[in-house]
């Protein structure tokens, strides 16, 4: 499980000490789970499973699965998409790109 949840913290992007903080708990303990010393308990997992409902626990606890859970009726997770490639066949290419900022204004490149 050590492994995984490496592989869960480089895809948050977030270090050990942002999911301890995150989840309420010593940055010791974190550590200590990363490095195969302790194994989580239950209060780790429910609250991983509170502040991360995205994630799978059967994947971070057995590793079956994939590492995000996908709510009935939506695409699967954002690692698992590919924003270039043509759907259904269909030869297609980018437009445009149009960023927002927090703002109000916008920014569109062609």
């Amino acid at each position: 499980m050590n492994d995984r949840l490496m592989k869960f913290l480089s895809a948050e992007n977030i270090t050990q000490s942002q999911l301890a903080d995150t989840l309420g708990v010593a940055r010791a303990s974190i550590s200590h789970i990363v490095s195969g010393r302790n194994k989580p308990g239950f209060d780790f997992l429910e609250s991983i499973a509170r502040n991360y409902p995205a994630l799978s626990l059967e994947w971070l606890v057995t590793g079956r699965g994939k590492m995000y859970r996908t709510p009935p009726g939506e695409p699967d997770a954002v690692q698992d998409l590919d924003l270039f490639a043509p759907s259904g066949g269909v030869k297609t290419q980018i437009d445009r790109i149009v960023v927002f900022y927090e703002d109000g204004t916008y920014r569109e490149f062609r």
